[in-house]
This record gives structure tokens, C-alpha cells and sequence, in this order.
């Protein structure tokens, strides 16, 4: 469980920021989410694959942007 003090004269927005970047970083949100639904687990095949083609897709991504300029 994430918490945040609140500092002498901080505004509520600031405050909610903080504690928000705190939930963020620790990653407990999205694991939450992940946990949210029953997956099955894959085999070391389909895992391997997967991260193939997400490797793929970042390179694509990255060499698409360098020619746009970015």
C-alpha cells in the first residue's frame, strides 16, 4: 500500500500528483490489472514468439521514426 504525507501548505492537486507517480513507480496498478483476468500460461514457444514479434515491432517503430526525423 502506497502513502504519501501531506507537507505544510501543499495543495490537494499536489498532493494527489505525488501519490499517483508513487503508485505509478511501484507497479502495483499494473499488476493488479494483469491479475485482473485468469490467463493461462504459455508455453516457452509461444512466450519466445511473442517476444519476437514485439522486438520486431520496436525496431520498425524506431527505424520509422528516424526516418521522419524524430
Amino acid at each position: 500500500m502506497q502513502s504519501v504525507i501531506r507537507k505544510d501548505g501543499e495543495p490537494f492537486e499536489s498532493l494527489l500528483r505525488r501519490f499517483n507517480r508513487k503508485v505509478q513507480q511501484s507497479g502495483n496498478l499494473t499488476t493488479a490489472r494483469k491479475r485482473q483476468y485468469f490467463e493461462k500460461d504459455l508455453s516457452k514457444r509461444e512466450e519466445r514468439e511473442i517476444a519476437i514479434r514485439k522486438k520486431a515491432r520496436k525496431e520498425q517503430k524506431a527505424r520509422q521514426q528516424l526516418i521522419r526525423g524524430y
